[in-house]
């Protein structure tokens, strides 16, 4: 089975427009932990779990405004599909491409 691990680069459809990140991915035994680093700044991982080729986390977000960010994303070979819920937003996509 191939590994989840890698920088991805990633786009999110938020309300404030498409936002570029690179989410790190460091894997360990059913959990992971990493980043999500875009222009508004770093958001740890929270919470990190893995199930095969699924992942589900948390992330708590301060800027613009302090919320809970409730994610999950499917990887399917170099390529990264998932969802972010947020308070009051609703779901935002978000896609992402490992690098190489």
């Amino acid at each position: 089975m191939a590994s989840v691990d890698g920088a991805y680069d990633c786009i999110t459809k938020t309300p404030m427009g498409d936002q570029k990140s690179v989410f790190t991915i460091v894997s360990n035994n059913g959990s992971f932990h990493g980043t999500n680093a875009g222009p508004l700044g770093s958001l740890d991982v929270k919470d990190g779990k893995v199930d095969g080729n699924s992942l589900s986390w948390t992330m708590e977000m301060v800027i613009p405004m302090p919320m809970t960010l409730n994610c999950e994303a499917v990887i399917e070979g170099d390529t990264l599909t998932g969802t972010i819920e947020t308070s009051g937003f609703g779901a935002m996509a978000m896609t992402g491409i490992r690098r190489t």
